[in-house]
């Protein structure tokens, strides 16, 4: 059984902080020259075989959640992303599978450039919706800062831009909550908060340990959801 997830205080530094209206938030411009080189983010790394496996529950059904960063890229906006694959799995079968594209920049900073989504029916194997998907550049699509390069409590972006279909949004909430998994824990982790204005009534909190990447998210409101890291392996 997984071990059960502590955070001390999230609600009181939640309530502390408060949260600044960000509809309207817009996203630096892109510049190539920002990306390139070796730089990782200690938050968020994307280091090519690294691949992450979580178990949870969403829908009210066991799931498995497995993400690879690939050595595999894309070039977006002339910028070059690391495609993440993603695959969500219910009684063994894939019922979500998503294609994610990150760059970090020379600041350490992570961008999104967007992600192809597809949501299956799991008897079948068909594609129900692709609802959430863009990409940076097409169709009015704006890319968005994932993790900062040196978050720090009260900072606030806008993670992607798909008027209508993609508008996430994340506030640091802080950087000492602590948390107990499977296959990492620590007192210092990066508590963060992330929301949308397309879905008002869902709030999730996700956690990073630093150095090995997000360890735990869950929904603490709206339809219940929760993964929490049970190992993470790289390839030599």
């Amino acid at each position: 059984m997984p071990r059960t997830l502590t955070l001390l205080a999230a609600a009181g530094v939640a309530a502390c902080l408060g949260f600044p209206a960000l509809a309207g938030a817009s996203t630096p411009a892109v510049d190539p020259g920002q990306f390139g080189g070796q730089t990782q983010n200690a938050w968020f790394p994307l280091r090519p075989g690294t691949v992450y496996t979580y178990r949870g529950v969403k829908d009210g059904l066991p799931v498995k959640d497995v993400v690879a960063v690939t050595g595999a890229t894309k070039v977006i906006q002339g910028v070059r992303c690391t495609v993440v694959a993603d695959r969500l799995y219910a009684h063994g079968r894939v019922i979500e599978r998503t294609t994610d594209w990150y760059a970090t920049a020379k600041d350490a900073t992570v961008w999104y450039f967007g992600e192809a989504t597809a949501t299956l029916d799991p008897r079948t194997g068909h594609v129900k919706s692709t609802d959430g998907s863009f990409q940076a550049g097409v169709d009015g699509a704006r890319p968005g800062i994932y993790m900062p390069g040196k978050p720090r409590p009260g900072q606030s972006a806008r993670q992607e831009y798909y008027r209508g279909h993609a508008e996430d949004h994340f506030t640091v909430l802080s950087s000492t909550a602590h948390v107990n998994t499977p296959a990492a824990s620590s007192r210092n982790v990066l508590l963060t908060r992330e929301f949308t204005p397309l879905e008002p009534a869902v709030l999730d909190h996700k956690l990073y340990i630093r150095g090995v990447g997000t360890v735990l998210e869950e929904s603490v409101k709206g339809p219940v959801e929760r993964l929490v890291l049970q190992s993470v392996h790289h390839s030599r």
